[in-house]
């Protein structure tokens, strides 16, 4: 089992950067590849974007690529989530996922551990 708690999130003006970060407790943290997603108020959560066990894929929504990148550091037990080019449609709740599947994964359904979620607001 692994426990995952967010952090970074905040109030951002449109074209800032916010760096989000989903540090996990537990020895098997590198046994689980990693998602983010998001949920804006009124709509379904969404994904993000996903990392492999040792980082070495990657997955990024259309909406997303290109602004926001998503890494981990397996010594910190720690994934990270860099938000760039913020725009107003970006404001959620964000929220990492571990899953056990042997490939990243793009679908909630497949995620078996999630965290509480952290604020992102972006002001125009």
């Amino acid at each position: 089992q692994v426990q995952l708690v967010e952090s970074g999130g905040g109030l951002v003006q449109a074209g800032g950067s916010l760096r989000l970060s989903c540090s996990a407790s537990g020895r098997t943290f590198s046994r689980y590849n990693i998602g983010w997603f998001r949920q804006a108020p009124g709509k379904e959560r969404e994904f993000v974007a996903a990392i492999s066990r040792a980082g070495g894929r990657t997955a990024h929504v259309d909406s997303v690529k290109g602004r926001f990148t998503i890494s981990r550091d397996n010594g910190k037990n720690t994934v990270f989530l860099q938000m760039n080019g913020l725009k107003p449609e970006d404001t959620a709740v964000y929220y990492c996922a571990a899953s056990q599947q042997s490939a990243i994964s793009l679908y909630r359904r497949e995620y078996d551990y999630w965290g509480q979620g952290t604020q992102v607001t972006v002001s125009s």
